[in-house]
């Protein structure tokens, strides 16, 4: 049975906030008198505005409890119903207009309950509001039911006052079992959702990150929600304890509950037609359209939500989209894309500049007795039309992975790498350094474009795009050893010795073949092993030419750096090069921060000041990504020559400006045969028969598509080789 109380109706619109929780000394508006910040001054309404109401068929429990600015229009309040303690701003007879909406300023058929109403805002057939602070020039129409509760957390796992724990709102992430689940805040950065996700044996640092987010946050009852200046809201069904930023702008959602909706001036977010939004936080500049229903998510800056999208459990990173899609227990980092129908994601965690193409279906509920476990996919992850990948699986950085139903869990170590299924061999095939050799114009154009996409006014978090950065290029640095182990394998697999061969052996055997190019490297056959967990073979391929490109890109990294960090600097003094080289010891290991990368001393030391309380809340955690994004082109730059001291084994006290000419001499080469193979692989798609037969001619081809010459990115990538060259030149010159 439903349980419906009676009140008498004098109570409508008051004790909002119950009793017990009222500070000694204060009564229920002590939190909303503190939340409306406007400075206007209210009366009380003389006997002729009441009477102009009264005409103007307008009802109040109390008249006294209407108080109203000197610009106030009782002209403009026709039809409205008022209970509780009302207080109105200026009302001016002229209209709003906004998208070709046309509306009169003033307050019509609606019903309000204890409201805060800002000058000149449109309320309009608004059947139920109450407990809302309206911002200026706010335009509500037709809208069903709008109001807050006086416990209202608007998104955050918080607990209030009186509340039991379980009330606690959790996103499950990156795994169905719940063990990786975080407490969302307004403003929680990718790196927060990372950073809690992990180290779950550590229950110190766990207790103080939900102690932070526990204290981001006022836990007393009875604040107002909000709705900035500017906004409009129309043709909503059921808003309750909503938060809503300036400048959003919300048409034709069916229920909006449990949320903060950041929005600002600069950066405004939509939220459209037919959709559902439960629990969650909306970040600024986010648009939400077209049937979309998410239930626990956050949603970072910039990202969209469309076209019948599912968000459950999960967080978004910023200048992410999808759309169409299922999304289930996932931790997404920034610049993600996914599209079609029938994409699938389920406890993932993908770690950015990642697509995911039609019918890919990353996390199955059929390998494993229990709920799904996870999928941990590195920067750059591309899984092709109808992937099918197992819990649970692991992927280096910019992992493409061919059409397939891959039957086993994967664990792939190699970056740059395209996966294939084999089915007619049986066989797992990989082939390292993929992009570099046949596809390097959509590696390159990706880092290029997700940067210009870039669309955060709050950058806290200094993120990496480049395919050349220092969690990439350490696993270069270690697919090195593995690509010499396998090549050693190989080689005494088709010449077998009596001896037992030690693994040192072997490797030193692969790095000789290697370094050397010796023809028989042509007649191996070259075979991984425990990259799948199955029985079945896992063939390498175009490995000689991976190993080419890899020692190549460590060469050619730190040349990089130098030209795009430290470009103006004048290299005859030699202070410079001996600062980021001297006392350099083996490469550390970066990690991704949600799409920051940082080293992994640095996240230790992080985790130990947020457990010895040298680090006492989100902002100051959110400083310290920041010093370290200030940090990071030098200690890029560093790590850079690290990486290839390691791979040539050359101490730096040895290091002398001879090895500097010859690294940026080989930069240069292999700058140009980059260029040019981004170059060629754009233009295989214009000499391509097969795409070119739809057109009538050339001319048409380029009409449609634009042109190869014309291409933005194109242009833009010949003038980038240019200046490297010119780089590099003066630095050639003032080394000679």
């Amino acid at each position: 049975m439903n349980k419906i109380t009676r009140h008498p109706i004098s109570a409508l619109g008051y004790q909002f906030i119950e009793p017990k929780y009222l500070p000694e000394g204060a009564d229920e508006y002590y939190l909303r008198n503190k939340q409306n910040r406007t400075k206007t001054l209210f009366r009380n309404l003389n006997a002729n505005e009441i009477e102009q109401l009264v005409r103007n068929q307008n009802q109040a429990d109390d008249w006294n409890k209407i108080l109203v600015s000197d610009a106030f229009n009782p002209e403009l309040v026709k039809n409205c119903k008022f209970f509780g303690l009302i207080r109105i701003g200026k009302l001016e007879p002229f209209f709003l207009e906004y998208h070709n909406l046309r509306m009169p300023v003033g307050l019509y058929n609606s019903h309000i309950i204890s409201c805060d109403i800002g000058d000149n805002v449109i309320i309009d057939n608004v059947s139920y509001l109450s407990h809302y602070i309206i911002g200026n020039e706010a335009i509500l129409v037709n809208i069903n039911e709008m109001s807050t509760t006086s416990h209202a957390k608007f998104g955050n796992g918080i607990v209030k006052e009186g509340e039991k724990e379980e009330v606690r709102i959790w996103l499950e992430l990156c795994n169905e079992n719940g063990g990786r689940k975080v407490a969302p805040f307004s403003g929680m950065l990718p790196g927060d959702a990372w950073l809690w996700s992990r180290n779950r044996t550590d229950t110190l640092f766990q207790s103080r990150l939900l102690e932070f987010t526990q204290n981001e946050f006022d836990v007393k009852r009875g604040y107002y929600g909000k709705v900035g200046d500017r906004c409009i809201i129309k043709n909503t069904l059921i808003i309750k304890d909503v938060w809503f930023g300036s400048d959003a702008y919300i048409k034709g959602a069916n229920k909006l509950k449990n949320l903060s909706i950041h929005s600002t001036p600069d950066a405004s977010t939509q939220i459209g037609e037919g959709c559902e939004l439960v629990n969650g936080i909306v970040s600024e500049g986010c648009t939400v359209f077209y049937g979309v229903k998410a239930v626990r998510f956050l949603m970072a800056a910039q990202t969209q939500l469309k076209y019948g999208a599912r968000l459950i459990n999960s967080y978004l990173g910023s200048n992410a989209t999808i759309s169409c899609c299922e999304v289930l227990n996932s931790l997404i980092f920034p610049s993600h894309e996914q599209h079609h129908n029938n994409s699938f994601l389920c406890a993932a965690l993908v770690q950015g500049q990642s697509n995911m193409a039609a019918g890919a279906t990353v996390g199955s509920n059929h390998n494993s007795r229990g709920a799904d476990g996870e999928i941990i996919a590195g920067r750059g992850f591309w899984p092709g039309l109808c992937v099918s990948l197992k819990h649970n699986s692991r992927l280096a950085t910019f992992t493409i992975v061919a059409k397939g139903d891959y039957p086993a869990e994967l664990d792939i170590p190699i970056p740059f790498s395209l996966l294939s299924n084999d089915v007619t061999n049986d066989e797992l095939v990989v082939m390292p350094a993929y992009w570099f050799q046949y596809n390097l114009y959509a590696l390159s154009r990706n880092a290029w474009k997700y940067e210009a996409r870039d669309k955060r006014i709050e950058k806290f978090q200094r993120l990496e795009f480049d395919f050349l950065a220092p969690d990439s290029m350490m696993e270069v640095l270690k697919s090195l050893a593995i690509l010499e182990e396998i090549c050693g394998k190989a080689y005494y697999q088709k010449f077998p010795t009596e001896d037992k061969v030690s693994i040192q052996s072997i490797k030193e055997k692969g790095k000789e073949l290697l370094d050397s190019d010796d023809p028989i490297l042509q007649e191996l056959t070259y075979f991984a092993s425990g990259w799948e967990n199955s029985k079945r073979k896992i063939r390498v391929i175009k490995l000689t030419d991976a190993y080419l490109r890899f020692k190549q890109v460590i060469n050619y990294y730190p040349v990089y750096c130098l030209t795009k960090y430290y470009a103006e600097t004048d290299l005859r003094d030699g202070g410079l090069i001996k600062n980021l080289t001297s006392d350099l010891s083996q490469p550390e290991v970066w990690v991704n921060l949600g799409g920051q990368l940082v080293p992994k001393s640095s996240m230790d030391q992080m985790i130990t000041d947020i457990k010895n309380k040298k680090i006492n809340s989100w902002k100051e955690l959110h400083l310290c990504y920041k010093n370290l994004g200030n940090e990071y082109e030098q200690e890029k730059t560093k790590h850079a020559f690290a990486i290839f001291f390691a791979s040539e084994v050359i101490p730096t006290s040895e290091f002398t400006s001879a090895h500097l000419i010859q690294m940026l001499t080989k930069a240069k080469t292999f700058r140009q045969w980059m260029s040019d193979s981004i170059y060629i692989s754009r233009k295989k798609d214009y000499d391509n028969p097969f795409r070119n037969m739809v057109y009538a001619d050339e001319k048409e081809r380029d009409q449609v598509l634009g042109s190869l010459e014309d291409n933005s990115f194109i242009q833009s990538e010949k003038k980038e080789s240019k200046k490297f060259m010119e780089q590099i030149d003066q630095f050639l010159i003032a080394l000679k």
